[in-house]
């Protein structure tokens, strides 16, 4: 049947090292068998050592490209990344509102693994006060939830905290990874879902440079499940458990924060 196939939308930047934003979303939608579409907003120059340069595009454009998508795809969940600047953020909420793409996961990215900042301090509030209320899942990491839910993050409490303030801002399920936590063995992420029932993920904490990418993989691969129609709690278990592998069965790709195995299965 005509547009049955599952498909998937992201709406991101593009990483030009390929390891992370639009690229990343690509591999890991293909690799969850579920076919990508794009919206690309802002182009990047960078590699595994760090952000070089940024350039958001022309409203326009980015109107375009949900225009073409929505008059012939059927797109069945779609994802944000990286989203520059607050006239960006708006131009996205905007066209979210006018078209239906499915459920939305809002992934808050801010801060780059090389220290970049991705978010103006403006394009944050944007964020916080109207995209988190079009979202079904948003999956921050530890800064990322610190600097939306305007608080400290300094134990599991904390994270449990803030993930009832994501979710009273809006946003009907939470997802807080906890990966910054260096000093535990475990990498524990805490969920919230929308009817009040939460639940912890942990992992083995690896010891690795080869985590570039993991909050745009994590992300696209709820998306893609969704896409599928599988339930959001299952997304989110399958999300945990490919990063969980993307990151053990590490590639030796760059000299400094390496890009994640999407093979890994």
């Amino acid at each position: 049947m005509i547009n049955e196939f599952p498909q998937a939308l992201s709406i991101a930047g593009s990483d030009s090292g390929g390891g992370a934003g639009m690229q990343a979303d690509l591999k890991t939608m293909q690799m969850r068998h579920v076919f990508a579409t794009t919206v690309l907003v802002a182009i990047t120059a960078q590699n595994t050592l760090g952000v070089q340069d940024a350039m958001p595009l022309p409203k326009k454009i980015i109107d375009e490209q949900f225009a073409s998508l929505n008059a012939d795809l059927k797109i069945r969940a779609c994802k944000t990344g990286m989203l520059a600047d607050t006239a960006t953020v708006e131009t996205v909420v905007a066209n979210l509102k006018k078209y239906d793409f499915g459920p939305l996961i809002v992934d808050p990215v801010m801060i780059a693994k090389g220290g970049a900042h991705l978010l103006t301090d403006e394009a944050i509030a944007t964020v916080r006060e109207q995209l988190l209320p079009l979202a079904d899942l948003i999956t921050p990491n530890l800064p990322e939830a610190q600097a939306l839910a305007e608080m400290e993050i300094e134990t599991n409490d904390d994270m449990i905290k803030a993930s009832r303030k994501l979710q009273a801002l809006g946003a009907k399920n939470v997802l807080v990874k906890g990966g910054h936590f260096n000093d535990q063995a475990q990498a524990s992420d805490f969920v919230l879902l929308a009817d009040g029932s939460n639940f912890w993920m942990s992992s083995p904490r690896i010891d690795t440079k080869r985590t570039h990418g993991t909050g745009d993989t994590i992300s696209a691969c709820i998306t893609a499940e969704l896409a599928k129609d599988v339930t959001m709690e299952n997304a989110i278990r399958i999300g945990k458990a490919y990063v969980e592998a993307t990151i053990r069965d590490g590639i030796q790709v760059g000299r400094g924060h390496g890009p994640l195995n999407h093979w890994a299965v």
